[in-house]
């Protein structure tokens, strides 16, 4: 029995480079393009590659700022550089010593400041409400995700649900996921 497809897959054919840049905004215009009202806060995350997916993540999104806290290694690093694909250079970016300063910063400019973690209490990140606008998501360390200290003074947890084994993702790719899913719900 032939299986008749869903798509005409005929027609289809790779966007070249050229087509893609023409879609996206240019480093120019980047510095004063519209962001969306949306930060992400890394804690302590500890792979210079993960620095950098995350880097590329918020340029993805055009989040309005990282903010690096803790120990997470700071630009200019090759390893950050390599994995960042040039957003080190396109998305607003600042550090702090630690998370607590990181998050009353954030809360000083009116965000509400939300831990990216499996609690007691966490919502599902698809049931987000438009007063949680402009937020700050916090991610955690790649082994012990967001400390308890930190937890403590957040606004509140989201999560991602799972549907497998594994209750956890790679802070890279959870932050990617949690971001989409941000944007998409934006008011």
């Amino acid at each position: 029995m032939h299986r008749q497809a869903k798509y005409d897959i005929r027609s289809v054919r790779k966007l070249t480079h050229s087509e893609l840049v023409q879609q996206r905004l240019t480093v120019t215009n980047v510095a004063t393009a519209p962001r969306h009202p949306i930060r992400l806060i890394a804690e302590d995350v500890r792979s210079l590659y993960n620095v950098g997916s995350l880097f590329r993540t918020a340029d993805s999104f055009l989040v309005d700022t990282l903010v690096l806290t803790g120990f997470t290694p700071t630009p200019p690093r090759k390893e950050i550089t390599k994995t960042a694909l040039g957003a080190t250079e396109t998305v607003p970016w600042t550090s702090f010593s630690t998370t607590a300063e990181a998050i009353e910063a954030q809360r000083r400019d009116g965000y509400t400041v939300l831990a990216l973690e499996l609690t007691t209490t966490a919502k599902q990140i698809d049931a987000m409400s438009t007063t949680d606008y402009p937020v700050c998501l916090v991610v955690g360390n790649e082994l012990t995700g967001v400390r308890p200290e930190t937890l403590a003074i957040c606004d509140g947890a989201v999560m991602i649900p799972m549907f497998g084994v594994k209750h956890s993702l790679n802070v890279a790719v959870a932050a990617g996921i949690a971001l989409y899913e941000l944007v998409r719900q934006l008011p």
